[in-house]
């Protein structure tokens, strides 16, 4: 029997510190009117039945822990799909005190998928693309090789860490502002990824 992972991708979503806009597109992107299950879409709320997870908002120190003890308990393979322009680059408030950026600070992210709020059809596109990562890290794994060679973990740069006082450490990929460091590699998009990251949109000022 041919397996694959996509037929029946299990995702959990969580709110970063969104707005709440973009999770109620994502919540409709799993009613009948879309209707993600036609693709096997199924929604859990335990990571570790997770496939794919889907996070809505932008990274700060109080979530960034949540966001890495969620990921860290989901099983390999398993791909991040960022829902809405604050995931995926901090959107109107990446320059907030409070805001370290968008999630790929936290986790490595191989679905880009912006909006403001983003639509259920471009949510729907963002997880039939993930399941296509899925897949291919599924390949690997049955070959013996490491999935994180595969999406956005080969070219994650590790994003950022925090010191004891709860606040960014100095120099550990956020400079003061919480802007990501200028050149941080590509991942795959779906549709229109961030023309920009934040520190070449901040140098361009």
């Amino acid at each position: 029997m041919d397996h694959k992972m996509s037929r029946s991708p299990w995702v959990i979503h969580y709110d970063g510190s969104s707005c709440n806009g973009c999770d109620i597109e994502v919540l409709a992107s799993l009613t009948p009117l879309f209707d993600a299950e036609r693709f096997g879409v199924v929604n859990t709320g335990n990571p570790k039945h997770a496939d794919i997870f889907l996070v809505t908002g932008s990274v700060n120190a109080q979530n960034l822990p949540v966001v890495r003890q969620v990921y860290n308990q989901m099983l390999e393979p398993k791909c991040v799909v960022a829902c809405g322009i604050c995931a995926c680059s901090g959107g109107v408030f990446r320059d907030a005190y409070n805001v370290i950026g968008g999630v790929d600070r936290a986790i490595p992210v191989d679905v880009y998928a912006p909006g403001c709020a983003i639509r259920p059809e471009t949510v729907i596109d963002a997880i039939v693309e993930a399941c296509g990562i899925l897949d291919q890290k599924e390949a690997v794994m049955r070959a013996g090789g490491d999935p994180l060679t595969v999406g956005g973990a080969a070219t994650w740069d590790g994003g950022v860490e925090l010191g004891d006082d709860g606040f960014v450490t100095a120099g550990a990929g956020a400079d003061s502002a919480g802007d990501a460091p200028a050149g941080k590699p590509a991942a795959p998009v779906a549709g229109d990824a961030p023309v920009e990251t934040p520190a070449a949109a901040k140098e361009a000022e």
